[in-house]
C-alpha cells in the first residue's frame, strides 16, 4: 500500500480490513488496485466477489457456521 501521508490499517471483528489513507492496495497476486475512496474495506475471508474488496460475503458465512454449530449443538 502506498500513500500520500499516513496508512492506517484496522481489522474490524469477524471483518474485512478498513485501510485510510492509501492510493493503491496490492492484492496476494501483487496486482495493485486504485482506491478511491478514503477508507476502504478490504476483504480478508477470501470469498468476496469483488476482491480484494469487501463485499460482506463474510456475514453470511458467519451465519451459516453459527447455524450449522446449533445443529451440531443438538
Amino acid at each position: 500500500m502506498s500513500g500520500r501521508g499516513q496508512v492506517s490499517v484496522e481489522q474490524c471483528p469477524d471483518g474485512p480490513l478498513l485501510v485510510r489513507g492509501a492510493d493503491t492496495v496490492r492484492d496476494a497476486a501483487g496486482e495493485e488496485h486504485v482506491v478511491r475512496r478514503p477508507v476502504v474495506a478490504v476483504c480478508v475471508c477470501g470469498c468476496s466477489a469483488r476482491a480484494p474488496w469487501c463485499d460482506g460475503t463474510h456475514k453470511v458465512r458467519r451465519v451459516r457456521r453459527a447455524e450449522a454449530q446449533l445443529e451440531a449443538d443438538g
